[in-house]
């Protein structure tokens, strides 16, 4: 598989009229991963700061958030529903200023000796939800605590010890993953707050819905945009030689991360408040429309591009599994395009029998645009041509149908390796004996990884001991039971992006800025999931 210049054709238009083209973020960077790699030098700077500064500043930092905690506490007394007083009263103001220089105290304790900030932020009356992008980080609370801003967080969060205090302080808006109907409530917490004209502290959201690598700005959450009120934009930049801040789902731990960043002589950050951006009524109408331009401005601003990547994509490329997708992998902008077709995943694991024999039946034979469109049942459209431009990497107009059954498996049904595997041994293995070869194989785990190039010869000679030139499933079976980690020895034994994920990654959840409240997108009959912990 190939990206060849496929992506959104098209950015949404505002009411304005605007129609500028969205950018697809290279492929080559999964923005849910983070590899991080220290020099000697550096690694000589962390061990020094280890024994030195780091101690030190964990203790001030400990020391603030205690300090801080008596005074959320007293001020945060009260029913947390009620309208804030108009005007505060002096005491408050008072706690005010005291609890957000305690905050910056600790902030320039852990080495944020001073943080940028650029353009001006608006007044409730003027924009009452503030968005932040991009979402890379813990450390993104720093303009939380620096405004005392409301945020959108786990109901969860309010019960642990210290932090809970502080964070009912700022009046947050709590969604709740076990109630069914949290969302919708949630939704209408933010209208009312809204258009409250100011009485309410403003409210900040992190529309991403999930932590990312800052390279692109992912698919916006339309839950800060359904109220259709007026947003000022805020994009937040950490211009560090090394990268210390950025924790993924795939990457530093959250404890790895937070060693590190006050292992640094000096951390930057920079927040830049952007001109508030006012809906159009196409936009009030369409919340997906107002999100989507409003990211537009603000990967303008950021320098980067935009990317229909969302946090289920995350979940894509992190599932369990014998053979994780590389960092470089082509089967999340697959999946963009499955959903972009309108392509159920639940309805496509069903139909993968159906495809497959479809697909072994033309036993390697090419077919055209029309007859890819026809085999998955939807009409000739610019997506699926971005879809069909996949596969056909040398460009000749004509793909391998079994290629995209394989990576339709992988996308409905990712953390199952082998039964993916399986299925395309029916459909490239030879009619006596369900064998294949080494070319063959080389097909089937390029689809599966979504890579242009892999050698599988090392692989292929381990499996196959009796040297017949051909394997069997049972036989790819048999190995993958004996070295289960076949994958990191024999495909890309060189790549770090695996050595920082020797353990099965926990399931991927929102963490605590960035709960993800769109009512469209209902928790109803989700597994549990667990914390995003290191």
């Amino acid at each position: 598989m190939r990206l060849r210049g496929c992506g959104p054709r098209a950015a949404p238009a505002s009411s304005a009229g605007a129609s500028d083209a969205r950018l697809l973020a290279p492929p080559g960077r999964n923005p849910f991963v983070h590899e991080l790699r220290l020099s000697a030098l550096q690694k000589a700077q962390v061990a020094l700061m280890t024994l030195t500064l780091f101690p030190v500043r964990l203790l001030v930092a400990a020391a603030m958030m205690l300090l801080a905690w008596p005074l959320a506490l007293v001020a945060s007394l009260g029913s947390a529903e009620k309208e804030p007083e108009q005007p505060l009263a002096l005491w408050r103001k008072v706690v005010d200023f005291l609890l957000k220089a305690i905050m910056r105290t600790m902030w320039f304790a852990g080495g944020f000796h001073r943080v940028a900030v650029k353009g001006r932020q608006a007044l409730p009356t003027e924009a009452a939800i503030l968005t932040l992008a991009p979402h890379s980080s813990y450390f993104d609370a720093i303009p939380v605590t620096m405004t005392m801003s409301s945020i959108v967080m786990k109901a969860e969060s309010r019960d642990i010890p210290i932090w809970g205090t502080l964070i009912r302080y700022i009046r947050p808006v709590f969604v709740s993953r076990s109630d069914q109907d949290s969302r919708r409530k949630t939704v209408e917490e933010i209208k009312r707050r809204a258009q409250s004209n100011g009485k309410w502290p403003q409210i900040m959201i992190f529309p991403e819905g999930t932590c990312t690598n800052r390279t692109c700005l992912i698919t916006f959450k339309p839950g800060a945009f359904i109220p259709g009120a007026p947003v000022q934009p805020v994009v937040l930049r950490y211009p560090n030689k090394l990268d210390t801040i950025t924790w993924t789902w795939q990457g530093p731990g959250a404890l790895e991360i937070l060693w590190l960043t006050l292992c640094q002589f000096h951390n930057h950050v920079e927040i830049e408040f952007l001109p508030v951006y006012s809906p159009s009524e196409e936009e009030k109408r369409n919340p997906a429309l107002y999100a989507s331009n409003v990211r537009r401005v603000m990967a303008e601003a950021l320098g980067v591009s935009v990317t229909d990547y969302t946090f289920e994509d995350c979940q894509l490329a992190l599932a369990e599994g014998q053979l994780r997708l590389p960092a470089d992998t082509c089967l999340l902008e697959f999946a963009r395009l499955v959903r972009g077709l309108g392509l159920k995943p639940e309805k496509l694991e069903k139909d993968l029998d159906r495809y497959s024999e479809r697909a072994r039946m033309k036993g390697g034979e090419k077919i055209g645009i029309a007859e890819f469109a026809a085999s998955l049942e939807v009409p000739v459209s610019d997506l699926l041509e971005d879809m069909f431009s996949l596969f056909d990497e040398s460009g000749s107009g004509e793909v391998d149908l079994r290629e995209c059954v394989v990576a339709l498996s992988v996308v409905c049904r990712p953390a199952r390796t082998l039964d993916t595997i399986q299925l395309a041994f029916k459909m490239y293995g030879a009619q006596e004996d369900g064998s294949v070869g080494e070319g063959d194989l080389s097909c089937i785990l390029k689809t599966a990884l979504g890579v242009a190039e892999l050698t599988v010869t090392d692989l292929f000679r381990a499996i196959d001991q009796e040297q017949k030139g051909k394997i069997t499933f049972a036989d790819f079976h048999r190995f993958a039971e004996m070295y289960p980690d076949f994958a990191e020895e024999y495909l890309y034994p060189d790549q770090t992006h695996f050595e920082s994920c020797a353990e099965t990654p926990p399931a991927p959840i929102p963490n605590g800025f960035c709960a993800d409240f769109s009512p469209e997108n209902s928790d109803a009959g989700e597994k549990p999931v667990r914390k995003k912990l290191d």
